[in-house]
């Protein structure tokens, strides 16, 4: 669907520089910006499910509370301060 809207002069030319920058178009840039203005404003939290679980089958990402540990190993324990 196409839509009219006003958008001022400067912020025109600096979507055009970013879009430019990127070798995107200037609707490219737009449509995306609805994209992440929609997710920022909506109460649809489908995007935690979706990524919930995403890394479990990676074999090269340790244990997170292990790593938690080994990074913690060097500090003075909490009795001593």
């Amino acid at each position: 669907m196409r839509i009219l809207t006003d958008i001022p002069d400067d912020d025109i030319e600096k979507l055009d520089a970013l879009a430019a920058k990127e070798k995107r178009s200037r609707a490219a840039a737009i449509r995306d910006a609805v994209k992440l203005y929609l997710v920022h404003n909506t109460d649809n939290k489908d995007w935690i499910a979706r990524g919930a679980g995403l890394w479990k089958h990676r074999t090269d990402i340790g244990d997170a509370v292990e790593y938690q540990r080994a990074m913690r190993e060097d500090r003075r324990p909490y009795e001593d301060i």
